[in-house]
């Protein structure tokens, strides 16, 4: 409540008459007369209620503690629109300069326009920074904002300080994967090693593979990524498989026999972790954002740096999406929010994942048209078409009766 603009004057106080009062001295205070059959504090009249009393008491506390619980931590996050950043642009820098955000040396590159920005999600709430069910309240008011149970983000557990680990991992893995999907998308070579993360409990590889192995063959043929891994174990059958591997400097060799996974594809049941060596040096400046989601926007603006001409034709896009050195584009979180962000960045065209379109249709900013894509090349090819004046309904579109 907006305070007073003027403090209590006591020189206004409501004025008392004069003349002796109880407590005062004086004349005792004698009780006026009462009216005829009315009740005096000791003639008998009706007391109050004992259950009126009860009932009023219960009501004021329930009013105290309902207040106090708005203000106690809330299980939940949540997630509103956040700023974007054209990938193709310049953003400030921890010494409040400007630089390009992707920044690449050693290869020829070209001028650029218009925008392909990334779009983010704020996050309130979840482990160290437990909002309050006033807010969350205030949040589930809001259109434009998504009120998700905390189990359903992070697992329970989960600190603060993972969480800032986590994410920055997820980016930093993001760009490598962008680059990597990018020079392949442009036909430039470069090398990729596949290496043993961790195994998951009961892997067919326990007893041959450990972690930190670097994978090399798999029935006699090179791995250079993760589709010839794929493809050499598809291959197999479920049949046993000779792989090589480098560990401590040394060749090894051992046999393992695939198992079929959840996917319908054979697994070596392994996590794997992955390192490239580019021809050249490509540099991702951007900070205080994490997570996996930026990779798509990333590569589309790696391809515009690197190609003559400009890949938007001066127009505004936006988009999302995790992307994989094969290029591949998978789902995100907070799309909704996403595409408001892009909406209110003045973005004109947005790109979304293939296996987000349940949760675009019906849910799109007046004035944006959204492409759905599922690789970069089906990314690259729609921004090409749509700044060439091609209409983005002859472009694939998410709809209601669509399979994630």
């Amino acid at each position: 409540m907006r305070p007073s603009d003027h403090p209590h004057d006591p020189s206004v106080s409501s004025a008392r008459a004069a003349g002796p009062y109880p407590g005062q001295g004086g004349l005792p205070a004698v009780p006026a007369p009462l009216p005829d059959g009315a009740s005096g504090p000791f003639s008998g009249g009706h007391r109050p209620d004992p259950r009126s009393r009860a009932l009023l008491v219960t009501g004021a506390l329930t009013l105290v503690l309902g207040a106090v619980a708005l203000f106690l931590p809330a299980p939940y996050v949540v997630e509103s629109p956040g700023p974007t950043f054209n990938t193709v642009g310049t953003v400030e820098t921890a010494e409040g300069e400007e630089a390009p955000l992707i920044e690449i040396e050693g290869a020829p590159t070209y001028p650029t326009d218009g925008e392909l920005d990334l779009t983010t999600v704020y996050v309130a709430g979840g482990p160290g920074t437990a909002m309050s069910f006033l807010e969350a309240v205030g949040a589930w008011l809001n259109p434009e904002d998504a009120v998700v149970p905390q189990e359903f983000v992070y697992p329970r557990g989960t600190t603060g300080e993972d969480i800032d680990q986590q994410n920055a991992a997820a980016m930093t893995s993001s760009q490598e994967a962008s680059v990597a999907a990018a020079l392949s998308e442009l036909d430039v070579p470069f090398s990729e090693d596949l290496s043993v993360a961790e195994l998951v409990d009961g892997s067919p590889a326990a007893g041959v593979l450990e972690a930190g192995d670097t994978l090399l063959s798999v029935g006699g043929t090179d791995i250079d990524g993760i589709d010839s891994l794929r493809e050499e174990l598809q291959a197999s059958g479920g049949a046993p498989v000779e792989i090589t591997f480098r560990r401590d400097g040394r060749e090894q060799t051992g046999t393992v026999t695939p198992v079929l996974g959840d996917t319908g594809s054979y697994q070596l049941g392994i996590f794997l972790a992955t390192s490239f060596e580019f021809p050249f040096e490509v540099t991702i400046a951007l900070n205080d954002v994490g997570g996996p989601s930026a990779g798509m926007m990333f590569a589309l603006g790696i391809i515009d740096r690197l190609t003559p001409g400009e890949l938007t034709g001066g127009k505004h896009f936006a988009g999302t999406g995790t992307i994989d050195s094969a290029g591949n584009v998978g789902a995100i979180g907070g799309i909704q929010q996403k595409m408001v962000g892009a909406s209110d960045a003045g973005a004109e065209f947005f790109l979304a994942p293939a296996d987000n379109c349940g949760e675009v249709v019906g849910h799109i900013p007046e004035g944006l048209d959204v492409v759905r894509v599922a690789t970069l090349d089906e990314a690259r090819t729609a921004v090409e078409a749509l700044a060439g004046g091609t209409s983005p309904a002859e472009l694939a579109q998410c709809t209601a009766d669509q399979e994630p």
